[in-house]
């Protein structure tokens, strides 16, 4: 049986080039599709908050390729990219997610259970500044991912960069907003929140950095 083609969110590719490459990626598996499914029946036009499966299969594979085993997540949505990571850590890892919805992170607790991984992840309901700033003084990451709402990314960054280790891997979704970024036209808050972090990472002497175009953009922080 042929794997299903991963689903692409790219907007900046030329949808020729975006199908072909999709097609010859790892497809979602069964867990992934239904995850699918169900977000779109439960949360409507909110499914388009989840990431690609181009953007699942490429997260999962750079965490196993890093051999992280402590991860956190701003922002979890119905657990999909929750998922990918957590399979990326194996069992002996560990995902703190951080998010503020029940409902939303309650479809992700089933999908996790199904799917086996849920003994890997721990779910902290509140707001993730707080989350992070409970946590013990020692607490170290080697992997994060960032995909909440854009006006808090630049605290949610420094929070977290604080607590990465060196070489560790920062992942920050939505960093092209549509496009909009390049649009001096575009002054609401959520892309000039975005601009703004864009150009301070960019010159940030602790990280190296590239803001890939997959998605709706996805910037790549090492820590030094």
């Amino acid at each position: 049986m042929t794997p299903p083609t991963a689903r692409s969110r790219s907007r900046f590719v030329d949808p020729a080039i975006d199908g072909y490459a999709a097609a010859h990626s790892t497809g979602p598996d069964a867990h992934q599709l239904e995850l699918q499914r169900i977000t779109q029946e439960k949360t409507g036009p909110a499914a388009g908050m989840q990431i690609g499966d181009d953007q699942a299969v490429l997260m999962e594979t750079l965490v196993r390729a890093m051999g992280a085993k402590r991860a956190v997540e701003i922002g979890t949505f119905t657990g999909y990219s929750a998922l990918a990571v957590a399979r990326g850590l194996g069992p002996d890892g560990h995902l703190l997610c951080c998010d503020v919805s029940e409902e939303w992170t309650a479809i992700a607790r089933q999908a996790w259970d199904e799917a086996g991984v849920a003994d890997r992840i721990e779910l902290r309901i509140g707001p993730g500044l707080e989350t992070l700033r409970s946590l013990p003084p020692d607490a170290q990451f080697d992997f994060a991912f960032i995909d909440a709402d854009k006006t808090g990314y630049a605290q949610y960054y420094e929070e977290v960069l604080t607590r990465l280790r060196p070489g560790g891997l920062l992942l920050l979704d939505n960093m092209l907003q549509g496009g909009r970024v390049v649009d001096d036209g575009a002054v609401d808050e959520n892309v000039t929140a975005i601009r703004s972090l864009n150009d301070a990472i960019a010159d940030d002497p602790r990280v190296t950095v590239v803001l890939v175009p997959i998605g709706d953009g996805v910037s790549f922080v090492q820590k030094i």
